[in-house]
């Protein structure tokens, strides 16, 4: 399965929404030059998983069961993660909202007929999606975005913190 990440991850509340992938960006992977066509994510009709830094024991939401919606429009291939109330979901949100994470990727596999060479540049026309992932390092391709959408007023999410901090036992 093969890899690619992009940069630019923004917070502004609890739900993670933003682009796995933008149409026509180029990157540098490896030896070659690669960019993604539009129409390459036509294949969303399957489950697919959103992790963190592609640890499938990193599960933030899943398309199966609707917590992780995905959609290609015109600039690339756009996601909402409806973010879990765990310890896994809480840290993703606060550092998405810090600006800490370094972007997003995504994992896919290339079916025959889904790429086209011309020397050492790759169009990606076809690929086979497994998962997206929060990254916490360096992306191969800039220009993905991440943002938080509140489902809770900041009030809310004091009391939340307060009493997370008041049931810990030390």
């Amino acid at each position: 399965m093969e890899r690619r990440a992009f940069h630019e991850v923004r917070a502004d509340g609890r739900s993670l929404t933003g682009y796995a992938a933008r149409f026509d960006s180029t990157a540098r992977i490896g030896g070659f030059n690669e960019s993604i066509k539009p129409g390459a994510f036509k294949r969303l009709d399957k489950d697919i998983l959103a992790l963190v830094d592609h640890d499938p024991h990193k599960l933030l939401a899943r398309s199966k069961t609707g917590t992780l919606e995905l959609a290609e429009d015109d600039q690339g291939l756009a996601f909402r993660i409806a973010l879990p109330d765990t310890q896994l979901g809480r840290d993703v949100l606060v550092m998405a909202e810090r600006g800490d994470l370094g972007g997003m990727s995504f994992g896919f596999t290339v079916p025959k007929g889904g790429e086209r060479w011309s020397g050492r540049s790759r169009e990606l026309t076809d690929v086979d999606l497994k998962e997206i992932s929060v990254v916490h390092s360096w992306p191969a391709y800039d220009g993905t975005s991440v943002s938080a959408r509140a489902k809770h007023s900041r009030l809310d999410r004091a009391r939340l913190y307060l009493e997370t901090v008041t049931s810990c036992r030390f």
